[in-house]
């Protein structure tokens, strides 16, 4: 635990103008990003008495080693630069505004030559229209299948559309005129995109434009005495009026924003947001954050940023309502329309129907951390109980806030593999989880584990690296604990292989399965704790998430081990060229038939592969592949 004197700038040297400024540990690790308008003010009061700071910005400001700061010319730049850092860096201390859950959302795929319409969760892409967030798939589904009456829109998946353009004829959404079949060429390309256009308009909210349309299109059947497309159409209004009926109408027509809401305590902030659209609900979506030491406005700029920040931000609406203006309240607003590209107006309704709902917001915020509460009850307590838990058992200099653990995972000493999981404070870091694919495949548990933890710290040995941009490269930060599956056996590999390397200072323990014992290294006998311990629980989720993880690769392997080709192990023919000469020829069998000029028409293939390829197939005389689950022959 550093003293943030050691790493004091002088008050002289601090700049007064706007700026943004990093923290980094003595790993050179981004640990907080933040903005001021004076750096020199902000800086200093990080750096007066720490007892008299809050507790996580004291952790922060004692874990760090450095501090760093880019002027600016304006605050608006300073907010620009510090949400591309935090983007980038992913700081530790900084509040992040995750979902609890993974929100499905309508998706038409744009980008796409026949644009398809399907539920969608997790990662926006570039190319694809999102509409939602939606609290449920059945309600996309339901909405979906009412709207293909009139909008027949692809949703089909690829192979589908492929099969039905090799047998010429239309999958059963086709047959029932819900939808377009451009598969078979009933409608063309642009025909088709003129319908997903309409779709992405009605849904955005210019639903009034097409209920029109289709009143005028009805009376005009009528007078032309063609009852039939009449009542079609008639159908078709019903249909419209129905999946408009599926959101709630709040506000006037022409009403375009999105309605946030807070509710906090000491420890965390609920968040709840409505997205209203043509006057109208569209999506609502709710998370709970840990709030760290920033007041409400503060949390309202960082949440602000966020949602929308990114190319796979939310869509910026005309208007955006919140409990309380964020600081830096002109800068926000001027930075939200420039995404948008048009006037934003960020505001606190004072009456009337905006009033109304977010009240009503607000309500299902408090809802949504009390039963947060109730659900999670002490859990950021336990995490820290559970981290200064094993501090003293282990007698480390400071709490584990990063723990990796390694797991082997293999069937009789075949396809072994090994993986590495990282938690930090207690909770997992999936971006940080590796693979390994052991070379040494004899299955010995204890080489297997040598070798997977002598190629993850030999990038320490040499100190960690950097990239061109200065960032610390992969594996560069060291943990502060190793927890390895096993007892005494893989303890003693385990810190072999790390001093090996140069890393013999990091602590390892082991969790074996059978009574849950702890092995500490230079121990011969376990630790035993108690079954009610947050630090046996902290470790024996880590312990699990590692297997966990390894066995998902191993069955991976497995799977595409029992369904290899007579294509495996040609040399130079990877995955990819592999499926180009599979989608170009059909079969391995027709591979096999085909000369060497003709392997050269695939993309990748020239000369001296196509003559490898031939002679390896020409000459094959095992066994044709077959698939262990099912007997079907692969060839």
């Amino acid at each position: 635990m550093a003293d943030p004197a050691s790493y004091r700038p002088a008050t002289g040297q601090i700049p007064t103008e706007p700026g943004v400024y990093r923290f980094r540990d003595q790993h050179g690790r981004v640990i907080y990003v933040g903005k001021a308008r004076s750096l020199r003010s902000r800086l200093n009061s990080y750096f007066q008495d720490i007892g008299g700071l809050h507790p996580r910005t004291r952790q922060m400001v004692t874990s760090g080693a450095s501090v760093e700061w880019t002027v600016v010319r304006n605050e608006v730049e300073a907010l620009q630069l510090e949400f591309s850092w935090i983007k980038e860096f992913d700081p530790r201390f900084n509040v992040k505004y995750r979902d609890d859950k993974s929100y499905p959302y309508l998706a038409v795929t744009m980008g796409e030559d026949y644009p398809r319409a399907q539920v969608m969760r997790g990662a926006k892409k570039p190319g694809t229209r999102y509409f939602g967030p939606y609290t449920h798939a059945w309600a996309i589904r339901e909405t979906l299948d009412t709207l293909l009456r009139v909008f027949p829109l692809r949703t089909c998946s690829a192979g589908v559309f492929r099969r039905a353009e090799q047998v010429g004829r239309p999958c059963l959404l086709g047959y029932i005129d819900k939808c377009s079949a451009p598969c078979v060429g009933r409608v063309d390309d642009e025909e088709h995109r003129r319908i997903a256009e309409d779709f992405c308009a009605f849904m955005a909210g210019d639903s009034a434009r097409f209920v029109r349309r289709l009143e005028q299109k009805m009376q005009q059947a009528s007078t032309d005495l063609d009852f039939e497309a009449a009542a079609r159409l008639r159908d078709d209004i019903g249909a419209l009026t129905r999946a408009l009926e599926r959101s709630a109408v709040v506000l006037p027509d022409a009403t375009d924003a999105d309605v946030f809401a807070l509710a906090d305590d000491e420890l965390e902030v609920a968040v709840q947001v409505f997205h209203v659209r043509g006057g109208r609900i569209r999506g609502q979506r709710g998370w709970v954050s840990e709030k760290g030491a920033e007041d409400l406005p503060s949390i309202v700029e960082h949440l602000l940023q966020q949602v929308y920040g990114g190319e796979r931000g939310e869509q910026v609406p005309r208007e955006v309502l919140v409990p309380v203006l964020p600081s830096g309240e002109e800068e926000v607003a001027q930075w939200l329309s420039g995404l948008r590209g048009s006037r934003v107006v960020v505001r606190v309704p004072a009456r009337g129907d905006k009033r109304t709902l977010m009240d009503t917001v607000a309500r299902n915020a408090q809802q949504a951390l009390a039963r947060h509460k109730v659900a999670r009850s002490g859990d950021l307590t336990l995490r820290s109980q559970a981290l200064q838990e094993l501090q003293e058992l282990l007698e480390l200099e400071e709490a584990p806030l990063r723990v990796e653990s390694f797991d082997i995972s293999h069937v009789q000493g075949s396809d072994v593999v090994g993986s590495m999981i990282v938690f930090e404070d207690g909770l997992a870091r999936k971006s940080e989880y590796r693979r390994f694919i052991v070379r040494d495949g004899t299955g010995d548990d204890t080489a297997a584990m040598r070798e997977v933890l002598t190629r993850r710290f030999r990038h320490l040995a040499d100190g960690p690296g950097r990239d061109e941009e200065g960032r610390p490269a992969k594996f560069a930060y060291p943990p502060n604990l190793v927890v390895v599956d096993g007892g005494l056996p893989q303890v003693r590999a385990a810190q072999a292989a790390l001093a090996e390397v140069g890393s013999g200072d990091v602590a390892v323990v082991g969790l074996a399965k059978r009574l849950e014992e702890v092995w500490v290294t230079g121990q011969d006998f376990p630790l035993v704790l108690p079954r009610t311990s947050e630090a046996l629980y902290l470790l024996q989720r880590v312990r699990d998430e590692a297997h966990r993880f390894a066995n998902t690769f191993h069955r991976q392997r497995r799977s595409r081990s029992m369904t290899s080709s007579a294509l495996d192990g040609i040399p130079g023919l990877g995955p990819a060229r592999q499926q180009a000469l599979l989608r170009h020829f059909g079969s391995v069998k027709a591979i096999r038939a085909a000369d060497p000029e003709a392997l050269q028409q695939v993309s990748g293939v020239g000369p001296s592969l196509a003559a490898v390829i031939a002679e390896r197939l020409g000459g094959e005389t095992t066994a044709p592949a077959v698939n262990l689950s099912t007997g079907e022959v692969l060839d």
